[in-house]
This record gives structure tokens, sequence and C-alpha cells, in this order.
């Protein structure tokens, strides 16, 4: 039986809002036909359904089981047309994309004329809006069309369309080059993480700059810009050059201040720039600004001016906590971020289907570093369980490294050490499978190896020797990243000093208020 959260028709269909539903009842009933059709009586049943139950379709007698496959393709596609002719859903580019379709149609029939003058209102619009590839496959059509139909109302036309199509093709290239430069330090970073040695270091480096295409500034667009600075935010990021990264994602957002039309027809873009700008604040500790960046993008979010749809309202659940989140991290607040959890575990609930496993597995580690912060280690546990037997979890492999580790020390401070030696042993195991035992982490498993034979005198002692131990690599360039993930030395400070965690992170946080 097909998983009831996987099937796409059933996502699909459940995904739809009461308006959407109501407009494709319409539309498929604008034909008397229509109103008995099987794959109507299939979406009433599947509307009507809680999950989904392939068993409980066929018993329906709607459909027999060797028409069912086809039955459902054809009901997704009529979806998917309703909901392309719903007005809400008419963006720029699927309005220029039917301009195409209209001016190709006239085209074939042989009215050329109607057809170029569609195509050059599309064109302007498209070049316009920053929509270049739609605009060169524009270009393109009219230079067909000019090969058949000699308009003469222009004497260098033919000149005006070739100098247009190369401009529209190196920007495209231009555009292609920096998108896949971002996309596979993207990738990167999702896979390994940051940098962890020279080697890596230079590896990122030599990549980054013989893949970096050569430019001038002055001739980049908007679309251009954008790629060229998410390429210089991930490289910031691979190398934990936070200040860069702060720099770039800067110049990202401003892109949408300069340009306030591009908020939307770009959400989505905005949306990540102002995240990456607020992730760049947290790791340089600029907690002022962080909060007035995290107030403004919450108000743009909430304005009639934004966008609204089910994509949109996901990542605005996403980045919104999470980053509400990393606000109690910065102030030390622990306790007063606890009513976030409720919140996150009904939004995960609710956004499942947009949302992918890195991005929950996430938020379950800053819930389980709230929990940790406000000494309920049982709870944190429960979170970071969630990681550890999370099987499909293939990426960000330190984030599963250091969820591992901060469960040890959770165990241990909530008195469920009876199975720590094997959960040490299958620690380490992993740590070394993945290539990624640290200074830090291997310091922090021989601590908590030798607990067991440290006397209750003597603790005190072998806490602040590993404390001495880890503080050297408190800006270590590559060990650094440790304390990003769990910071190891307020919890040793908490304990040399008996006062709680969570005291002892927001002195600490107090101290570094800007």
């Amino acid at each position: 039986m097909t998983n009831p959260h996987k099937d796409p028709l059933f996502v699909l269909v459940k995904s739809l809002s009461k308006s959407e539903k109501r407009q494709f009842k319409l539309y498929v009933g604008r034909l008397g036909v229509n109103t008995d059709a099987k794959f109507l009586a299939l979406f009433n049943l599947l509307d009507r359904a809680k999950q989904y139950e392939e068993t409980a379709i066929l018993d329906s007698g709607i459909v027999k089981k060797t028409q069912l496959s086809n039955l459902k393709a054809h009901l997704y596609k009529q979806i998917l047309v309703s909901l392309r002719l719903n007005p809400v859903n008419q963006n720029i580019r699927v309005q220029l994309r039917e301009q195409l379709d209209f001016a190709t149609i006239l085209y074939q029939k042989g009215l050329y004329k109607q057809s170029l003058k569609i195509l050059e209102k599309a064109k302007f619009t498209a070049i316009e809006q920053q929509e270049k590839n739609i605009a060169y496959e524009i270009v393109e059509l009219e230079k067909v069309i000019e090969t058949q139909y000699i308009t003469r109302s222009i004497p260098d036309r033919a000149q005006e369309l070739v100098t247009q199509s190369s401009q529209l093709s190196f920007e495209n290239n231009m555009a292609s080059k920096l998108s896949n430069l971002s996309l596979e330090l993207y990738a990167m970073m999702l896979k390994v993480g940051y940098a962890r040695s020279d080697e890596d270091l230079n590896k990122i480096t030599s990549y980054f700059n013989n893949n970096l295409p050569d430019y001038h500034i002055e001739q980049l667009g908007f679309r251009e810009k954008l790629w060229l600075y998410k390429a210089h935010l991930w490289y910031s990021f691979l190398t934990q050059d936070f200040l860069s990264s702060y720099k770039y994602a800067s110049k990202w957002v401003q892109l949408f201040t300069e340009q306030k039309d591009m908020v939307q027809l770009h959400p989505v873009f905005y949306l990540k720039g102002n995240n990456y700008l607020l992730e760049s604040l947290f790791y340089v500790k600029y907690s002022s600004q962080f909060k007035e960046t995290l107030d403004h993008m919450e108000a743009v979010l909430q304005s009639d001016f934004f966008p609204k749809n089910d994509n949109i309202s996901s990542l605005s659940f996403l980045y919104l906590n999470s980053n509400k989140l990393n606000l109690h991290f910065l102030e030390g607040t622990f306790k007063q971020g606890l009513y976030l959890v409720k919140a996150i575990n009904y939004g995960i609930e609710k956004h499942q289907d947009r949302l992918d496993q890195h991005h929950i597995m996430l938020l379950y580690y800053k819930i389980a570093c709230l929990y940790f912060g406000v000494g309920d280690h049982k709870n944190c546990i429960v979170y970071l369980k969630k990681i550890i037997l999370n099987k499909h979890l293939k990426m960000r492999e330190d984030l599963m490294c250091f969820a591992r580790v901060l469960s040890l020390v959770a165990h241990y401070e909530s008195g469920m050490d009876y199975h720590l030696e094997i959960q040490l042993k299958s620690t380490f195991k992993f740590l070394l499978k993945m290539n990624d035992l640290h200074a830090v982490q291997k310091e922090m498993i021989i601590f908590l190896r030798n607990l067991g034979q440290i006397y209750p005198s003597d603790l005190q002692d072998a806490f602040r020797k590993l404390h001495t131990k880890l503080k050297v690599y408190e800006d270590h360039p590559y060990e650094k990243r440790a304390f990003l993930y769990l910071d190891i030395l307020s919890w040793l400070e908490s304990h040399l000093s008996g006062r709680p965690v969570a005291d002892i992170m927001r002195e600490k946080a107090l101290l570094k208020i800007r």
C-alpha cells in the first residue's frame, strides 16, 4: 500500500484550499458530461478521506484496479490545469509563458503580425522583470517569424534581434555559471558542513576560484548579482568566514531593498536572503541587529504587500521559528523560549510535506539545545533521538555528529548513564566512519569515558582540566565550529561554578550585546 504521506495525488488534494477545491469543481462542471466523471468522483473520495487507502478506492466501485493508475494521473493533471487558471497563481512567469503560448498559436495559424505584436509586449515585460530565459525564448521565436514574414516596419530589425539575442545569451550564460557554482557550494555545505582542515579549505578555495566566471559588477543585472552573492555567501559559510557571509547576505537583502518590486516577483529569494543574514548575525553574535532584522522580516511577512501561498507559508514557518530559537540562544533566555516548542511541533506536522528532513532535524536539534539550556535533559534526549534514529538523513553529517555528542552529555547529566559506555563506543565508531573526529569531540569522549574512574572529590579538577584543554579551540579556524552547535565551555563553567548553565550563557550573551 502507498504511504499515505507519500502518494503525490493525495498530498496535492489535501494541499488545496476551500476556494481552490470550489474552483476545481466549477472547472470540471463547465461541460455537463464531466459532472459524473470518474476523476471527479475520485477527487471527492480523496477529499473526504483522512488518509490514502487504495483498498477504499477500489471498494467504492469508482474504478477497477487496472485503471486506477491512469485515473489518478488524469485527475492530477486536471487539478494542475485548474490551479493554473486560478488568478492567485497567475504570477509574472506564468503570464509570460501564457503570452508565449498565444503567440506560438497565432504564428502556427499564419497570423504573423498579431504574433509579433504579442511577443514584443511580452519581451519588454520579461526584460523589465528580469525573466531573461523567457525573454531569450521570445527573441528566438521573433527571429523565426522574421525569416518568414518581413515586416519592414523597422529597417534594422534583423540587427536589433541579433543584438538582443546575443546580450540575453551572455546574461543567461553568466547567470547559469554563477547559479551552478552556488548550487555546488550549497551541496558541499549540506553534505559535510564547514571546512575541517587546511586541505578542505584549499580544495574549496580552489574550486571557488576556478569556477567563478570573470565579470564586471556594473554589467550584471539583478538576477546575476543575486547568484553572485549567493555563491560568495556559501563560500564564506564553508570557510567559516562569518563576517564575509554577513557582508554578502547584506548585499543580497540590499538588492531587494533597492528594487522592491522584486520582493513580490521573488518572495522565496527574499526570504532566504533574510534567513542567511540572520544566520550570519547569529554566528558573529550581533544580537541587537539580529533582533532588528528578525522583527523587520516578520513585519514584512505579515503585510498585505508580501505574496501568500503554501510554499511561502512553509518557509516562513521554518525561518521565523528557527531564528526565534537562535535569538533565545543569543540572549541566553532559554526558559522564555520554551513556548516555541509546541508551535514548532504543530508547524512541522502541518508543513511536513513541504519541509525536507534536514531542516526538520535542525529544528529538533535546536529544541534539544533549548531543553539542555534549561536543564531538562530528558526532553533534550527525546529530541536528539529523533535525529540519531533518523535513517533517511543523508546530509549534514556534522549535525548528526554533534547530536550524538550532546546526547552523551545529556545522558550523563540526567543520571541515565547506565548504558553510557555502549553509547560512547557507538558515537566514537560513528565519528570515525564519518571522518569527523575533531579535537573537541575527541576530548569530550575521553572525558566522558573516564568519568566512572574519577572520584567525586576529583571531579571539579577534571572539569577544570577539560575546560583548559577546550578553551584553546574556541577561536581555532576549524575547531571553533564545535561551539556553534554546542556550548561545551558554558556547560563546564556551570559545573565549576555550581550554577545553572542557562545563567552562564545569559551572562556571556549580555557581555556580547552590541
